[in-house]
């Protein structure tokens, strides 16, 4: 749960995981002048990180990939596992990294530049917390289609298969899970279909239930290693 000031504030509790100190100090100090966040620790590698998880109960956890003991991959898998209610965001050096993907494929909610602009540092906490929104969505499609459709990093793309969970979504929420795949924000898919946002989000939340899934960017990887967005040729429905 969040934190809660004497006021009665809730606040986004964050977790640093990073070996690199410096990086750590630059994060705290963006995110600690910021009323609405509290930083609740900080782990040097991804075992550490899994260990201040479960005791501090983050609501964001700013995650590293590159760490010696354990590294980011893996502590994104156990923290996602054992504490879904925390949201991670990967940190990585390039949009285009296999590493950022696979942080994804872990259960990741997002992933984030390390040279990130502060305010734009800022309202990535902010919206993985909510649930609401993909931290640079089109980006996140770049990502998806270099390594899951496309065979990035020299890895076969895998042959698409159509999951039997499709079938349980409503055309409208077909329609809504492309749009979502292809990066667009609730208030474009509102645009998009002529709804209100509010129509928009009960569609994402029926969407997420149905595909047991965990959350938008997670609803992403999925249109993509099933097959329901391929590269450059739109949606397969």
């Amino acid at each position: 749960m969040p934190e809660t000031t004497d006021q009665t504030t809730a606040r986004i509790g964050v977790l640093l995981v990073d070996d690199q100190p410096l990086l750590r100090m630059g994060f705290r100090l963006i995110l600690e002048g910021e009323d609405d966040l509290a930083i609740l620790g900080e782990a040097s590698d991804g075992a550490e990180g899994v260990a201040l998880a479960a005791t501090l109960k983050p609501d964001v956890v700013l995650m590293d990939v590159r760490m010696p003991v354990m590294d980011g991959i893996e502590a994104t898998g156990r923290i996602v596992r054992e504490h879904p209610e925390a949201k991670v965001i990967i940190l990585t050096t390039f949009d285009l990294d296999e590493y950022a993907f696979a942080g994804l494929q872990a259960g990741a909610s997002a992933f984030l530049l390390k040279d990130v602009a502060p305010e734009e540092l800022v309202n990535a906490v902010r919206l993985v917390a909510s649930g609401d929104a993909v931290v640079a969505p089109r980006v996140t499609a770049r990502l998806l289609e270099t390594y899951v459709r496309a065979g990035g990093a020299n890895r076969p793309a895998p042959a698409p298969e159509r999951d039997p969970l499709l079938g349980d979504l409503t055309p409208r929420e077909l329609e809504v899970l492309g749009a979502m795949a292809e990066g667009l924000s609730n208030a474009e898919i509102a645009h998009r279909f002529f709804l209100s946002e509010a129509t928009v989000k009960t569609h994402v939340r029926r969407i997420l239930t149905k595909l047991h899934l965990r959350d938008r960017v997670q609803a992403v990887v999925y249109a993509y290693e099933t097959g329901l967005v391929i590269p450059s040729q739109g949606l397969d429905y």
